[in-house]
């Protein structure tokens, strides 16, 4: 191990001595020596050239040595020079890079000293971090190189030195069947080596994902650099580098080209050192299993966890990662190599192939660290883990050089088009923006100069677009233009010539047209036509008519079917039957008669009938009857008539006569349709026949028309040969004449278009020129600026940079507006619409959200741009707003690049995970797909171009380092506000103008799109003239509204200057309520919450018909309107700071503060030296004095406009002259109030005044800044108004919380509880609460939850024990949906920096603490007291009590402000504690009213006030006794003594007593008369107290009002912080003696005394603060020379010595003090000197009591021993004290035999009469008191009877007791003098404690203080004794 030191610390002695110890010295100069001129002797052996061996074998070694201790001695580790740590290893690394020289490559001496110069380079140059380091080695190197090898010094010394083995390495890249010997060798120059790397970037372009690298020589030095130490076995780098720098690129491609794999861990969601192992699992397998030489790639940004640095210092030390398998995966390990061992013969046991396995892979592993030098991290860690430095070799990466600037910009824009003569002074423009000195804490890394670069780039090609493609559109226009104009005149030449062709053509058309009319046919073919068509209407008709007869006929035909049916089946031989009847059936003759009859034979009758049918053909003859030739067949008609002949009757009797029934029927039924039928036949007959004829006779007519058809053929084929001639030539004639026309009207429209395009055409090629500048500063805007204010970055812009450009003559725009070129009117427009404010400020914000290359991350403490930007995405941005804190966050980022929706990143603190590192640099990797991949934490994410990722931070003044600056584009959003109506107004009317704009600009385009566009001839497209003259008309139309609006907004600009004052006003306050932030986050102000009151002032403010009147009532109720709402939530200790701030604001804005007076006000005297000029008077301030010296010097440089120096310079003459006048002016109770003498007070200024009493009376100054603020402001900005619940409630909404931030022992519950009742929401039922505690968070947010549903009052109590679920609720109400109207939440908490800004700026903040003064007090108490309260009792003395306890509660807040004078300790006395005294007294009070009871009890009361509310709190008995002695002083019946009233005090200026019983109002108006400034006499206190009171008052102001002022920069001069660190050290070193000899003192001693045992126990905590002391200052010393690095103790040390306070470390081991450093040691030096007097010559006469360790010891240490002396009881025993009349140990003669003589006490909080020997008030401004020597008795206790006394307490330091009541060491007894009753008792309380802190430090002449006397009130129990 090594020594203890530094990073180092002590082992236990006891864990020594179980070992055998061992020291190893470090080698001498000879072992060193012996031990490389061997190593190097063996090699160059090697070496066939003996000239190597004789110059360099005995000489190189020693040179070796000779530079490693001249470093060691130049260059020791320092704070900022941590790394310098060089040892053998180092020596070992040269030596190494030596024995890498071969004969090939190796052939001369000084080729060898030439490597070995490298070599030292490398080890010891390339980690120096500034160039006089660098120098400092390069210089001693070659001096060393000069006078040892003057031959070869001139090529060793050449440089560039560049060495290295990878000539041929891309041979061996392209065919791996080439051997590849790689011989180390000296590889050229910058010229020879680029190609060679070149070629190898191409080859690794070409198989991994393709870098762009720019070989300038830094970047050729770095990477020969990481390539060496790659190719070295167990070669390890440290990379130390800003972000951007090109460690990471130079790494791959070194690994690349020494045939290394990559390997890099990867960062998921909560990756931890689990997983991380796991990763290292899988190195350790490539390294041992694959047996890969692999490169470990590690950066600081893969440090998710402190923990995995102390794995990868195994790693680098060991070369293994302990622990990192379990015993199956080691035996696996182990069992790989197992095989490779036996094969060599080696022993293969578990053990040895275990170490064979770990050296395999520590051989092959590579790890490179690539870390940031910025802040304190690598610092610390590299002396956590000094692996990362013992056991890498260190690249320290400067920034880029301007050479690497010029290449990387001329490499880059070498393809850009740009004209040569600027080229050189773009890229030396590029330069000096980026070597800018900004002069604000901004981090500029190589990564800002590339993004510029691209920039640019971008720029310029999109801007060249859009001039081209417009220009091409005016181009086209004005050709169309100028083509028309052109033609006009040959059109109309023409067209005269064409009306003659046309009218001669129309002529000859005529007169053929005249014979054709006379030959025509048309008469005839109008006859055949009509004739054809009368025969086509009746054939019609015909064929109608024939159909309808033959549909007749149809009807009857069934049944002549069914009649010839019958007939068939009818036999022969039926009809044979029949005839054979002579009498057949009447039916069957009626038949056969039928027959007869309708055969037309003539006779009727059976006889007939039977003729008839003996015919042998009868049958057939029936069938083939002809039934058409029928006449008359009514008498058959008749048969029918019987209802008996029918076919069914007949078939019964006859089947032939039925058969033949059938048949007669069927004939009847025919012939009644045929003598219908036949007259329509006969008529369709004729008709067919007169249809024949007439078609015969137009068949010839026909024939004729034809022949005359084709007559008139003839004659009109030439009337049309000669009608298309004349309307071709009309056409034509038309055409012409509409061309010139549209011709005409085109030029007439479009004549001032022409003229405008053209004049644009010119403007448009000299803006693509300009842009080459314009560009230029564009593109560093969007690169640079965004995290500057927008004063400064106008200083960039427009002053720095575009000066730059007019120097260079690159052309430029001039005005330049950014504006013009990345953003237009409608979109800045769209923007606002949007939520962005459209001030200038916020417009370039917008820009640089919208165009950075980057993106942005936004400090927007106001939440503008998170507002802005919710509204702009609106719901693309549902579910996508996410915390890091966010389990989801990584699944809805990766879904949001996937299908390219906007993620917002917000709350962001100074941590970005690096997990999204990839999507910051958009990290691209290759994929199969071709589309573009990205790596989010393990997975591969196809990215969307439309994906946009935004962040934001509330933080005001966030810290992120160059890496997080080099990935995001960090922006500084601001406010600024206006009069919001007519802001509005100006906003609608800059948007109906952009507008009329963007409309002028579309029809424009439209004008150029169709001109450009049109096909063919432009003349013959009359709707594209019409479309054109449309939008000419409208273009005009709208250039006219522009100039409407132009004026209108000239108008508005005149009114919006009136309203100039309040805008001006609200900017003043807004920016002075947003500053409070800067002294606790609590007092955050949104500007939201500013313009909800400033608006609420706009309509509430008094009205008034002049403008004047109006302004002046808005300004004044604007104003305090903002006081009264900030006041509501400041506290009482911060608003007198709030109201000077605003004050002086004010006045600055109206009439500017002179700075330097005001600087000085707040800072006094900064000179680091006292002045020269000794003050004149002992009486006056030393500090005052140095100020006033300052006060002078302004005075003197301050001259007025005649040239007569300021008054106050001579100030300090004036008061030298005149002493009495001045001093009574420094005597004075309150000198604010007076005038200044001679004749100051008319000479100087109010704020003037304030500097003078700065200087004479620093504890007035805080009463001062009250009436500077009342004069300037009213006094009503000193009164904060009081705590109105109620009003409260009426500024709160449903979506603004109410936040109560508790002082100790505030309670606001009890008032929303009571609140609530009034209300309606009692608790309970409409009034949820709850206090906040572990797992309370979802029982809070389901309690929220139901609370905006329903409407109810959700009160969460103690937030501040909760604040992680603080992040949750921050979410809950921000996604509060239009909660219900009645819904509200009141929260609770302490002060806390936990507490989410976003609650805080969104939510009224109310402090619920006593207001600062007994009269403001009272009236908070007061203002929730009732007339109906006090009628609630009907005693007396009721009201008056409640008035006492009123006072009484005032009084014991009030004591607090007085510190340690007030109390003890700080209790929480609160309302809770006054309203139940209060129903205590009423309680009784009625009691002893209903009982008739005329005695009060006062005892009663008195306890439970005193002992049980307010003395319930008490744990100090001091501070019990002054409660007691108040309720004492307050409570009796001496309040209602008529005779001799009672005050509460009564002096000639203020007399307070209580009010006359009677109403509420009696009282409330008492209290308005109470001073608003109170003497401490009021409370018992001496006035003396103010003082320190006010001091400390006046100082936690400045110190407050200075945190509040703008930062400037200032300039360090002298000696370096080290320097200064190691004098203080130094000098404390010689200033500590040297510790007692303990075993000679008790050897001395022998038997001890009790007194004596003390001095031993004494002495030894002495000496261990002695040990203490030297070691860590020797250690410290040791640190500053670089012996031993820092530890986390050395450091603390060095900042307490440079900061001259008492190191921790000492502090602990010593007795409580408050001393600075200085003092300390005073009081350290008189310690040793008591000390070393008591061993030498005894115990001292007079004990420095202030002197010991632990004073109680000795005191008890006396009793004991008088006890052993006299035999007295020890518990009986005790002491008590006197005070002597010596003032100096040398008047006492000897010591007393019992107790002692103690001095260095001190009185605070009275006074000593000298002459009386007894306590008296303290004299006027005399806070401290020394005591005399007070004398220390031992007594047995029965015996001790003391009168006029009263203990007293003796505390250790002015701090007193804590509340564990640590401080106290004994209590003394004084004597007093008695007093009267009421005087006693109202100065009872003003003797009891001091103020804490002197001028430098603590005591008197900041030499001693230690034990202070504490004077208790007379009158006590004790006293009387």
């Amino acid at each position: 191990m090594g020594p203890p030191g530094g990073a180092r610390n002590p082992v236990d002695p006891r864990f020594i001595s179980l070992f055998s110890t061992f020291e190893i010295q470090f080698p001498t100069n000879d072992n060193l020596r012996t031990i490389y001129q061997a190593i190097l002797g063996r090699h160059l052996l090697k070496l066939p050239n003996e000239e190597i061996q004789m110059m360099m074998g005995d000489k190189l070694t020693d040179v070796t040595l000779a530079l490693y201790n001249y470093i060691l001695e130049k260059l020791p580790p320092t704070p900022s020079r941590f790394h310098y740590v060089f040892n053998l290893r180092d020596l070992s690394r040269v030596y190494e890079g030596l024995l890498l020289s071969t004969p090939d490559k190796i052939k001369s001496a000084e080729g060898f000293l030439r490597l070995w110069r490298n070599e030292c380079l490398r080890v010891f140059h390339d980690r120096l971090i500034c160039a006089e380091d660098k120098q400092l080695v390069v210089h001693q190197l070659a001096e060393l190189v000069e006078s040892k090898f003057p031959s070869c010094s001139a090529h060793a010394l050449a440089s560039p030195i560049l060495f290295g083995d990878f000539r041929t390495a891309a041979a061996g890249m392209i065919d791996p069947m080439v051997a590849d010997m790689r011989l180390y060798e000296d590889v050229g120059d910058y010229t020879a080596i680029k190609p060679i790397l070149e070629e190898i970037l191409g080859l690794y372009n070409s198989k991994k994902k393709p870098m762009t690298l720019v070989f300038f020589e830094d970047a050729l030095e770095h990477l020969i650099r990481i390539h060496r130490t790659l190719r070295l076995p167990q070669g390890n780098s440290l990379l130390v580098g800003v972000g951007g720098s090109g460690k990471q690129s130079l790494s791959r491609l070194a690994a690349y080209t020494s045939g290394c794999a990559v390997f890099e861990i990867t960062l998921t969601r909560g990756y931890d050192e689990i997983l991380f192992r796991e990763d290292l699992k899988i190195l350790y397998s490539m390294l041992g299993a694959e047996n890969k030489k692999v490169m470990f790639l590690f950066t600081d940004g893969h440090v998710a966890d402190e923990g995995f640095l102390e794995l990868i210092n195994n790693m680098l030390t060991s070369g293994m990662v302990p622990a990192l398998y379990d015993e199956f995966e080691k035996d696996t390990s182990v069992n790989s190599v197992r095989p490779e061992m036996d094969a060599k013969g080696m022993v293969s046991t578990k053990e040895a192939c275990w170490g064979y396995f770990v050296q395999k892979c520590r051989n092959n592993l590579h790890v490179v660290l690539a870390m940031s030098p910025v802040g304190e991290t690598l610092r610390t860690r590299c002396r956590n883990f000094p692996g990362m430095v013992n056991n890498t070799v260190i690249d320290w990466f400067e920034p880029w050089p301007e050479q690497a600037l010029e290449s990387v910009a001329t490499v880059f824009l070498a393809k850009e088009d740009l004209p040569d003569a600027f080229r050189p002074k773009i890229v030396e423009h590029m330069v000096t923006v980026h070597q800018s000195e900004l002069r604000r804490a901004n981090y500029v890394t190589p990564k800002n100069y590339l993004d510029y670069i691209n920039n640019y780039k971008r720029s310029l090609a999109q801007n060249r677009g859009q001039i081209d493609e417009m220009a091409g559109r005016l181009g086209g226009g004005l050709e169309k233009l100028i083509q028309a104009a052109t033609e006009v005149d040959l059109m109309q030449k023409e067209l005269t010539e064409a009306k003659v062709v046309v009218e001669a053509a129309t002529k000859e058309c005529s007169e053929l047209l005249e014979v054709i009319s006379s030959s025509t046919t048309e008469s005839k073919a109008d006859g055949a036509q009509k004739k054809e068509e009368k025969l086509n209407i009746d054939s019609v008709q015909i064929a109608e008519e024939k159909l309808e007869a033959e549909a007749a006929l149809e009807e009857a035909i069934p049944a002549l079917e069914d009649a010839a049916q019958a007939l068939k089946d009818l036999r022969k031989e039926d009809i044979t039957e029949i005839r054979s009847f002579a009498k057949p059936h009447m039916l069957v003759q009626k038949v056969t008669e039928c027959v007869v009859i309708l055969r037309g034979l003539k006779d009727v009758s059976w006889a007939g009938a039977k003729s008839m049918m003996s015919d042998g053909g009868f049958l057939r003859s029936l069938v083939e009857f002809d039934k058409d030739s029928l006449t008359d067949k009514q008498k058959v008609k008749d048969y029918m008539k019987d209802p008996t002949f029918t076919f069914e009757g007949l078939k019964s009797i006859s089947t032939a006569g039925a058969g033949l029934l059938k048949w007669v029927l069927a004939m009847v039924n025919y012939n009644n349709v045929a003598k219908t039928v036949e007259p329509k036949r006969k008529k369709v007959a004729e008709a067919e026949k007169n249809l024949r004829i007439a078609a015969k006779d137009l068949v010839t007519t026909k024939q004729q028309l034809e022949d005359l058809n084709s007559q008139l053929a003839q004659l009109s084929s030439q009337f049309q040969e000669k009608t298309t001639e004349q309307q071709d030539l009309k056409t034509k004639a038309d055409v012409m004449e509409r061309r010139l026309t549209s011709a005409s009207r085109l030029i007439d429209g479009l004549g001032s278009e022409r003229t405008r395009w053209t004049k644009d055409i010119a403007e448009l090629d000299s803006r693509k020129e300009r842009l080459v500048g314009d560009c230029l500063l564009t593109s560093s805007f969007l690169s640079y600026t965004g995290a500057f204010t927008f004063n400064y970055r106008a200083a960039m812009v427009y002053e720095m940079w575009l000066n730059d450009i007019t120097v260079q003559e690159i052309p430029l725009t001039l005005p330049f507006r950014l504006e013009d070129i990345l953003t237009s009117d409608v979109e800045t427009t769209q923007w606002s619409s949007e939520g962005l404010p459209s001030d200038e400020l916020s417009v370039q914000n917008g820009i640089l959200t919208m165009r950075a290359n980057r993106w942005p991350l936004c400090i927007d403490p106001q939440m503008q741009a998170v507002t802005w930007i919710k509204m702009k995405e609106g719901k693309q941005l549902d579910g996508k707003i996410k915390t890091f804190n966010d389990s989801d966050f990584l699944k809805q980022l990766e879904l949001s690049i996937q299908y390219g929706f906007p993620f917002l990143l917000e709350n962001l603190d100074e941590y970005i995970d690096p997990v999204i590192d990839a999507v910051l640099e958009k990290n691209f990797i290759p994929s199969s797909t071709g589309k573009l991949v990205i790596k989010l934490g393990d997975k591969e994410v196809e990215w969307d171009s439309n994906f946009r990722l935004y962040m934001t931070s509330k933080l005001s003044n966030p810290h992120y380092g160059p890496e997080i600056s080099g990935k995001t584009m960090i922006i500084n959003y601001g406010v600024t506000q206006q009069r919001p109506d007519l802001e509005a107004q100006r906003e609608n009317l800059v948007k109906e103008m952009s507008e009329n704009k963007a409309l002028l600009k579309n029809l424009e385009d439209t004008l150029l799109r169709e001109l450009s566009n049109a096909a063919g001839n432009i003349l013959d497209n009359t709707e594209l003239i019409s479309t054109l003259e449309s939008a000419k008309a409208k273009a005009v139309d709208i250039a006219e509204k522009l100039e409407i609006s132009k004026v209108t907004a000239h108008e508005l600009q005149e009114t919006r200057v009136k309203y100039t004052p309040v805008a001006k006003r609200g900017a003043i306050l807004f920016f002075v309520i947003a500053s409070l932030s800067t002294i606790t986050n609590m007092y955050e102000y949104s500007l939201a919450s500013f313009l909800t009151v400033f608006n609420l002032t706009l309509n509430t403010s008094k009205k008034d018909s002049m403008m004047e009147g109006r302004l002046r009532n808005v300004i004044e109720a604007l104003t305090f309107d903002v006081y009264s709402y900030t006041c509501l939530g400041l506290f009482e200790k911060h608003k007198l700071m709030f109201s000077f701030q605003m004050t002086i604001k004010i006045l600055e804005g109206d009439e500017p503060l002179d700075p330097q007076f005001l600087d000085f006000f707040l800072k006094g005297n900064l000179s680091l030296e006292k002045s020269r000029r000794e003050k004149p008077y002992e009486w006056f301030p030393e500090q005052g004095w140095q100020d006033l010296m300052r006060v002078v010097q302004m005075g003197t440089v301050k001259l007025s406009p005649e040239g007569r120096m300021h008054p106050l310079a001579k100030l300090a003459d004036d008061m030298e002259t005149d002493e009495g006048v001045w001093r009574a002016y420094y005597e004075l109770e309150n000198p604010e109030e007076a005038e200044l003498p001679m004749g100051y007070h008319k000479s100087l200024s109010v704020f003037e005044k304030l500097l003078v009493l700065r200087c004479v009376r620093m504890d007035r100054v805080s009463v001062g800044i009250t009436r500077f603020v009342i004069s300037a402001m009213t006094e009503r900005y000193v009164q904060p108004p009081t705590l109105d619940y109620l009003n409260i409630f009426k500024q709160s909404t449903e979506n603004t919380p109410i936040v109560f931030i508790l002082s100790p022992g505030a309670d606001p519950a009890f008032d929303v509880f009571k609140l609530g009742e009034e209300l309606g929401f009692k608790p309970g039922a409409k009034l949820k609460y709850m206090a906040l505690g572990q797992g309370m968070g979802p029982k809070a947010a389901e309690f929220i939850e139901t609370g905006v549903t329903r409407g109810l009052w959700i009160m969460l109590q103690n937030c501040h024990l909760l604040p992680r679920w603080l992040k949750t609720l921050e979410k809950i109400l921000e996604k509060l949906h239009k909660p219900h109207p009645d819904f509200r939440l009141w929260l609770t908490t302490e002060p806390t920096d936990r507490f989410p800004l976003g609650v805080l700026q969104r939510s009224l903040k109310v402090v619920t603490e006593p207001p600062n003064g007994l009269k403001l007090n009272m009236r908070q108490s007061y203002s929730k007291i009732t007339e109906e309260v006090l009628s609630e009792c009907p005693h007396s003395a009721f009201r008056s009590l409640v008035y006492v306890l009123g006072f009484f509660h005032a009084v014991v807040q009030e004591r607090r402000k007085y510190g340690k004078l007030g109390w003890n300790v700080p209790y929480d006395f609160n309302e809770t504690d006054h309203r139940i005294s209060m129903a205590l007294i009423g309680t009784y009070l009625t009691k002893a009213f209903v009982n008739q009871d005329e005695l009060i009890p006062w005892g009663t009361l008195r306890y439970l006030i005193g002992e049980a509310m307010y003395g319930g709190r008490v744990s100090d008995s001091y501070d019990r006794r002054i409660l007691i002695t108040y309720l004492d002083e307050y409570f009796g019946d001496f309040l209602f003594d008529t005779f001799q009233p009672f005050h509460f005090f009564n002096s000639k200026d203020v007399d307070i007593s209580v009010p006359q019983s009677g109403h509420r109002d009696i009282y409330s108006k008492a209290i308005d008369s109470l001073p608003m400034l109170q003497s401490p006499e009021i409370f018992g206190l001496h006035a003396n107290a103010d003082i320190s009171y006010y001091t400390n008052a006046t100082k936690d102001i400045w110190r407050d009002l200075v945190d509040l002022q703008p930062r400037t920069g200032v300039v360090s001069g002298g000696v370096s912080r080290e320097e200064f660190i190691g004098s203080v050290a130094k000098d404390i070193q010689a200033k500590i003696p040297e510790q007692f000899d303990m075993p000679l003192i008790k050897k001395d001693i022998g038997q001890p005394s009790p007194t004596q045992v003390v001095l031993l126990q004494e002495l030894e905590r002495w000496n261990m603060v002695l040990s203490v002391m030297k070691i860590s200052l020797r250690d410290l010393q040791r640190a500053l020379t670089g012996e031993i690095g820092f530890s986390s103790a050395l450091e603390e040390l060095a900042t307490a010595l440079f900061n001259g306070k008492l190191p921790g470390m000492w502090a602990r081991l010593n007795p409580a003090t408050e001393k600075p450093l200085g003092a300390w040691m005073l009081w350290f030096q008189r310690r040793y000197r008591q000390y070393k007097d008591w061993v030498e010559k005894g115990e001292p006469k007079v004990m420095w009591l202030s002197g010991l360790h632990i004073p109680e010891t000795y005191i008890a240490g006396l009793v004991q021993a008088a006890c052993r002396d006299k035999g007295w009881p020890l518990d009986k025993s005790t002491l008590y004290t006197k005070v002597t009349r010596f003032t100096e140990a040398s008047q006492v003669s000897e010591k007393p035999k019992y107790g002692c003589y103690v001095s260095g006490l001190y009185l605070e909080g009275a006074g000593w009469d000298m002459e009386h020997s007894m306590l008296k008030k303290q004299d006027p401004k005399v806070l401290v008191t020394e005591l005399p020597i007070l004398q220390i008795i031992p007594i047995e206790a029965n015996k001790l009877k003391l009168a006029n006394t009263f203990k007293s307490p003796v505390y250790m330091t002015q701090a007193r007791r804590s509340a564990m009541g640590v401080g106290l060491v004994f209590e003394a007894d004084i004597t007093t003098a008695e007093h009267p009753i009421l005087e006693a008792r109202a100065s009872s309380v003003n003797l009891d404690l001091g103020f804490e802190h002197w001028d430098d430090g603590e005591g008197i002449d900041g030499t001693e203080s230690f034990a202070k006397i504490i004077t208790p009130p007379a009158g006590n129990s004790i006293a009387k004794e």
